[in-house]
């Protein structure tokens, strides 16, 4: 048997069971009792609402799961990918064009596949328990939308990772990661006023103690921006969120309007500052670099394994192809991902502690931030209490006690 195909789907049905068993631990981690630090915040009736959610959400992820993973072991075993890439072939296009077609077809199909279940979640699910506000015409616009920006977007870098692996040799590795970090680093800048936008509206906050309050802090920290917006999240969702994003004096300000609706003044100045600390931390600057790390690492793998004979064999493919290695890499890939993305989640969870202590000890007001992370935690119907594996292998934030406990500890100090 191909050595690659057995590696391939030791991968797929490892990962599987490996993310069976946490969610199942995860569920059976649920506590009955109510946390005496949620007193007077969670009800008796809400907790119990929010550990329902939990279970419903992981039982129809694990569904979800079981089925993609069955379509995808089906499609390698019966050639699938060579189906659609002889198809591509009959147009004559040459390699590149024939690439995003091949590309276009499996993308499109994924996407259509997972739409009965992304509406599921949405209209069902989200609805049955109080944070659906997506109109059926607001759901089939975000995806037009995104798929219009999935064949731009991902098209152009697409079609430039075959066309420096066609063309530069053994160091197109190397082009292409100074390409594709230069295009995201564009990204980041035109995001905030042309992509963003293209899904939510972002007005100036008015004016008034909240904005004077914000716009103070922020001068008091040094933190230049081109504002403070507010965004319609209750467009989508009830579920509240804050976050900062541009470069340079390009930064913005975005509070979800839901968040504003729901928060005192000092409970989102504190979620402000906590927001400001990955800045000052740095921390964001670090992330673009290891990530920009390892995505070089990940075209330097992948360069070895362009036109692999073995590779392709293992996916029943006729003839070999550039752009058919990208996707056949991704299989291969996952495992070296995996133990990056731990990692990388690893160091999220230690910057949210150096954020939260940021907010707390410059504001000044560790309450307000407590409060605000327990309303959230509220609205959003979060678990309290993670497994610890769980934690470990997927969570870029830590639990919210152990983050509430870290900020009365600098309260105390």
């Amino acid at each position: 048997m191909n050595i690659y195909l057995v590696i391939i789907l030791t991968v797929l049905v490892g990962n599987y069971v490996l993310n069976l068993v946490v969610e199942n631990l995860n569920i059976r981690h649920l506590k009955v009792n109510l946390p005496k630090e949620f007193e007077g915040y969670y009800s008796a009736d809400k907790y119990k609402q929010a550990q329902n959610y939990l279970k419903e959400n992981t039982g129809f992820g694990m569904i979800t799961n079981t089925i993609f993973l069955a379509i995808i072991l089906i499609f390698i075993l019966m050639g699938g990918f060579n189906i659609v890439d002889q198809w591509a072939r009959n147009f004559h296009l040459g390699p590149i064009l024939t690439g995003l077609i091949f590309a276009g077809v499996l993308l499109l199909t994924f996407q259509i596949l997972h739409l009965p279940f992304s509406a599921y979640h949405t209209f069902v699910i989200e609805e049955k328990y109080g944070f659906n506000k997506t109109t059926v015409k607001t759901f089939i616009l975000d995806i037009l939308k995104s798929w219009l920006l999935i064949a731009l977007i991902g098209g152009a870098a697409f079609s430039g990772i075959l066309w420096f692996f066609g063309k530069a040799g053994n160091l197109a590795w190397l082009y292409c990661w100074m390409a594709i970090t230069l295009f995201q680093i564009f990204l980041m800048f035109i995001a905030p006023v042309v992509i963003m936008p293209l899904f939510n509206k972002f007005i100036p906050l008015e004016e008034g103690e909240l904005r004077k309050a914000i716009e103070g802090y922020a001068e008091s920290q040094g933190f230049k921006m081109k504002g403070v917006f507010k965004m319609d999240g209750s467009k989508r969702s009830t579920k509240s969120n804050a976050f900062f994003t541009g470069f340079g004096r390009f930064r913005r300000i975005v509070l979800f309007d839901t968040l504003i609706e729901k928060h005192t003044v000092d409970e989102l100045v504190s979620v402000l500052g906590h927001e400001i600390g990955h800045y000052r931390k740095k921390h964001i600057l670090k992330f673009m670099v290891i990530s920009t790390i390892i995505m070089g690492l990940m075209f330097f793998i992948l360069s070895l394994f362009i036109n692999n004979p073995g590779l392709f064999s293992a996916f029943k493919m006729e003839e070999i192809s550039i752009y058919a290695s990208l996707f056949f890499f991704g299989f291969l890939y996952a495992p070296i991902n995996m133990v990056f993305s731990v990692l990388v989640n690893v160091l999220s969870r230690k910057h949210e502690y150096e954020a939260d202590a940021y907010a707390a000890s410059t504001y000044r007001q560790p309450e307000a931030m407590i409060t605000a992370l327990k309303k959230l935690s509220v609205d959003n119907l979060s678990n309290l209490i993670p497994h610890p594996l769980k934690v470990f292998l997927q969570y870029s934030h830590p639990p919210v006690m152990k983050r509430i406990q870290a900020i009365r500890g600098i309260k105390e100090a």
